[in-house]
């Protein structure tokens, strides 16, 4: 988070603490995706309260359209049901029996759907720029768990969801 304490006139002032969230760590297919994924989203913690409000506001940018958002309950366990983000409160759901795992899925009101490869928040920088660039490939036919494990061996090719 970056502070800033110095009010419009550019004098700081003693009581004045704005913080803001940084930009989510996001890659999207340019165009309607092809394969199973809209993109991947790197959160920098397992705190999903903290991550999604900026993940949100970027996705949709309307902050009186409403957002559900559905986690993969083995990653977000604890998930809270609500998230409060300023102007907006996100709804949280579980996915259901059978859903992809390392998912998340979006619902916003005026973009529509996101479905996201969850890059886990320790993966190194390297391997996880491999996996966003991968999941935002339109033509990549892969899942987030078979990409996933692609990278974990080494296989996930630098710039697209294909094995060398």
């Amino acid at each position: 988070m970056e502070p800033s304490s110095t009010p419009a006139g550019g004098t700081p002032a003693a009581d004045a603490h704005t913080y803001r969230m940084p930009l989510p760590r996001l890659a999207l297919s340019p165009d309607v995706s092809h394969g199973p994924l809209d993109g991947a989203w790197w959160p920098r913690c397992a705190a999903l309260e903290l991550e999604l409000p900026s993940l949100v506001d970027s996705l949709e940018p309307d902050p009186d359209t409403t957002v559900r958002v559905t986690v993969d309950p083995a990653e977000w366990p604890d998930a809270p049901h609500t998230v409060m983000s300023p102007g907006r409160e996100i709804a949280v759901e579980p996915a259901g029996p059978g859903s992809a795992a390392h998912v998340i899925t979006l619902d916003c009101g005026t973009v529509g759907r996101w479905v996201l490869l969850v890059v886990p928040p320790e993966e190194h920088a390297g391997t996880a720029a491999r996996l966003l660039a991968a999941a935002a490939d339109p033509e990549n036919p892969l899942t987030a768990a078979r990409m996933l494990t692609l990278a974990e061996t080494g296989l996930l090719g630098s710039t697209t969801g294909e094995t060398q």
